[in-house]
């Protein structure tokens, strides 16, 4: 079992570099080498999934065009965008501690969602908080994934389609394998969904998608240097490779040449939770993970704030569809009662491009209000 981590020789290899990052004792220096790593947990295991040295490839060779020219940024992207400034709204929930457990593809998952759900509603106090619990110790769980052989990006959001996961009340998070029997007794009508996931592969999408759409997943090689982060733009120096992580990534910084990131290390760690890592360090942006839309539980209820983007019908009676931006295609209540007046309401909401509150039951809408 190997001793904590060498905050000393870091500041060395720091000094005779180029990179401008502070290290220092942060909560997880003191660790053993075992316990640091189970801090880790993303194991890129799936058919078609890079190993972690060819990220690290992957993603230099993005930098290295995007230095050269043959990467620009998208016209009317931002040089700098951050999820927790936006106009001075904050859409990112706060920093959770994934603890002795290797968890982190769900934590960066989760992160991920109740980010894009505040976005895209443009609402920073939705409330929002999901059941991390639910996600690794029920879903990963039966796919044989345990605190200490971790998990890999695309399981993760295919079970975020399709059952669901519950909310963090459902399912608490304690940092030890479990199988899912402390999961509530309701969860099926409490699930949240997503409707679709996608992978960015270049710089110039992961701006775009989070400077318009919101946050994405993003994993990256961790070495020992990285658990003494503090402050700036981490680039690694020093250390030997630990394993891979995943977290949610909140932006990015033109100048700095920088992604920041929201970690799942407690708030002891790095900048109160939050880093920012160098373009094209340790496979960080090979590739990135977004969220497209997200469903509430049992699409029922009130969602305030809605755009109507997309309207659809068929020829048979009262078989018409509206996209609800961010949520996705839902069906008009066929009432005969009130199909016309919805319809009205919503065609009207879409050509004036207003928003509207929107009434789901089992994910039809039956009830629009259009301010």
């Amino acid at each position: 079992m190997a001793d904590g981590v060498n905050v000393g020789q870091i500041q060395a290899a720091l000094q005779s570099s180029e990179a401008d990052w502070q290290p220092g004792e942060t909560a997880l220096t003191a660790l053993s080498d075992d316990q640091r790593r189970l801090r880790l947990g993303y194991n890129p295991e799936g058919d078609g999934e890079p190993s972690l040295d060819q990220r690290e490839q992957l993603a230099q060779a993005n930098y290295e065009a995007f230095r050269g020219g043959a990467v620009v940024r998208n016209i009317g992207a931002p040089a700098s965008f951050d999820l927790r400034n936006v106009n001075g709204q904050n859409y990112i929930t706060s920093i959770k501690d994934q603890s002795s457990c290797g968890s982190c593809v769900a934590f960066g998952a989760i992160a991920t969602v109740e980010g894009t759900a505040r976005f895209t509603k443009k609402d920073p106090n939705l409330a929002v908080d999901y059941s991390e619990a639910h996600l690794f110790y029920c879903h990963a769980y039966a796919q044989g994934r345990r605190c200490n052989n971790g998990w890999w990006v695309a399981p993760a959001l295919n079970c975020f389609k399709n059952p669901g996961v519950a909310d963090d009340q459902c399912y608490p998070y304690t940092a030890q394998d479990q199988n899912c029997t402390n999961l509530c007794s309701d969860w099926e009508k409490r699930v949240t969904k997503i409707t679709a996931w996608r992978e960015l592969t270049s710089a110039r999408d992961m701006k775009e998608w989070l400077s318009t759409k919101g946050p994405l997943v993003a994993c990256f090689t961790v070495y020992e240097d990285f658990y003494a982060y503090r402050s700036g733009v981490y680039r690694h120096v020093s250390g030997g490779l630990q394993g891979g992580h995943c977290v949610c990534c909140i932006g990015y910084d033109d100048t700095q040449g920088s992604w920041i990131c929201k970690n799942s290390w407690g708030t002891n760690w790095g900048e109160q939770g939050y880093f920012r890592i160098g373009y094209g360090e340790v496979g960080i942006d090979a590739v990135m993970w977004a969220v497209e839309g997200v469903i509430a539980p049992d699409g029922g209820g009130w969602q305030k704030n809605q755009r109507i983007t997309g309207l659809w019908g068929i020829s048979e009676p009262r078989n018409a569809w509206a996209f609800i931006e961010g949520v996705g295609w839902r069906r008009i209540s066929p009432e005969p009662d009130v199909f016309p007046h919805l319809l009205a309401l919503l065609v009207a909401a879409k050509t004036a491009g207003r928003p509207v509150d929107v009434r789901q039951d089992n994910q039809i809408i039956k009830e629009v209000y259009v301010w």
